[in-house]
């Protein structure tokens, strides 16, 4: 009985708005676009939240940085004119065997170097690398090739942008020999010019990687040394000897950073008797992914909120003029034994009739974001590929299933909200007044 008393609730409204479908359109309308809106603002956001944070991850949030540090030392040893500390190769073999969860360890050496070719002298950082440093620090080959396993000993370099401009100004420096201290090196490779990276937080060094050099680790070990001397004031000459000077941890996921850190301080720590080397943990970046998340998801919910204020408000308007449009009716009803609670269903049943449908219509489409999108932007690529910036060429929308949900409850709720005032103004009436109506 209940049932079928709604039924007919509902086919009552769905009649009214018959008869006036250009309103009762408009009304939807309004609710449809802010439904879509929420949905494809949302997409968008995600999409740009997803992209920020692999850019932050790619920057190395999953990673713990163990550094070579000078230490400050005193007593005897202060004034020896060779210092030996910083990390050692048993370090490096310690860390991959004992610490779990690791899904990479990538052990770096580097230091100042001059660099020749005929009367052509720059300085550059030397980097004694593996392969894997290609990867870990978002490198991109721009002729030749990078080091592999098969270089291990050999006497083979590869320059970055800046580099080879300096020794090779006009001439591809592929094949050519250079001058690394006192022996040949052959040039097998040259990077693309890539941004320097900035220091975040402390947990980065700036750096840039447009002056670097780049020769096999175990060829740095056997040619060059762990040992480097350097002539100083007055002629005399001091020396540093250092096996590692950075061994970098990729994590299998973020979780793990805090757990990590501390068993990598705590064997370095038994292995070490002086402050010779940091653990960096970069927590400024992952604050900052988190931040960034959060601060999409606030945004994102202030302008749903205003989208579907504004849709509501189109409603209660709408609604209240079909009320003083419909005094008559409401009088006629009531006189003939329609109660406050009966006007008062069939009004609201009229609002989720339009909230409803604008609502479910505006999912519909709003599910269409992503291909919508990419057609969109094939079309202004096509006309002008510089109209849009590189932030949108790579942007994927990402639909999120809260946002589907939210946007459909708060239209319909809005649509409640906004609906019971026309209807309950509707239903106080008083018959003999609104029978007076014309």
């Amino acid at each position: 009985m209940l049932r079928s008393r709604m039924f007919h609730t509902l086919e009552l409204g769905f009649k009214s708005l018959l008869l006036q479908r250009m309103r009762a359109g408009l009304a939807a309308l309004g609710i449809f676009i802010g439904t879509t809106t929420v949905i494809w603002l949302v997409a968008m956001g995600e999409g740009v939240s997803y992209q920020a944070q692999q850019q932050i991850l790619e920057l190395g949030a999953n990673n713990i940085i163990v550094r070579t540090v000078e230490p400050n030392v005193k007593g005897e040893n202060a004034n020896s004119r060779i210092k030996n500390y910083g990390l050692k190769r048993k370090d490096f073999e310690r860390i991959v065997q004992i610490v779990p969860g690791i899904s990479a360890a990538i052990p770096m050496r580097e230091l100042k170097f001059e660099l020749r070719r005929d009367n052509l002298t720059t300085d550059a950082k030397l980097v004694g690398c593996v392969q894997e440093h290609l990867e870990l620090n978002q490198l991109q080959i721009a002729r030749g090739r990078w080091l592999t396993q098969r270089d291990d000993g050999r006497k083979v370099i590869v320059l970055a942008h800046d580099t080879a401009k300096k020794l090779f100004p006009y001439e591809n420096p592929i094949g050519k020999t250079i001058w690394v201290g006192t022996e040949f090196y052959t040039v097998v490779g040259q990077t693309f010019e890539r941004t320097a990276s900035a220091a975040i937080g402390g947990s980065l060094d700036s750096r840039d990687y447009n002056l670097d050099a780049y020769i096999p680790l175990a060829t740095m070990r056997s040619r060059v040394g762990d040992l480097v001397m350097r002539r100083v004031a007055g002629g005399q000459f001091a020396g540093e000897q250092v096996e590692l000077s950075q061994i970098t941890v990729t994590l299998e996921s973020t979780k793990q950073i805090d757990e990590t850190s501390g068993v990598i301080q705590s064997m370095l720590d038994t292995y070490h008797d002086d402050e010779d080397y940091a653990v960096v943990v970069p927590k400024e970046l992952l604050r900052q992914a988190e931040r960034t998340r959060a601060m999409f998801n606030i945004l994102l919910i202030v302008i749903a909120g205003i989208s579907l204020l504004v849709g509501g408000i189109g409603i209660m308007n709408i609604m209240l003029a079909t009320v003083t449009e419909r005094t008559r009716e409401i009088g006629i009803r009531r006189a003939i034994g329609a109660k406050q609670g009966d006007i008062t269903k069939q009004f609201l049943a009229e609002t989720l009739l339009l909230t409803g449908t604008g609502g479910i219509l505006g999912v519909l489409f709003g599910l269409l974001c992503g291909p919508v999108f990419r057609l969109s932007r094939k079309i202004v690529q096509a006309i002008d590929p510089e109209l849009l910036p590189p932030v949108v060429s790579s942007l994927e929308p990402r639909i999120a299933l809260w946002s589907v949900v939210f946007s459909l409850v708060i239209s319909m709720g809005a649509g409640l909200c906004f609906g019971i005032y026309p209807a309950r103004k509707a239903a106080k009436m008083n018959p003999i007044e609104a029978l007076r109506h014309e």
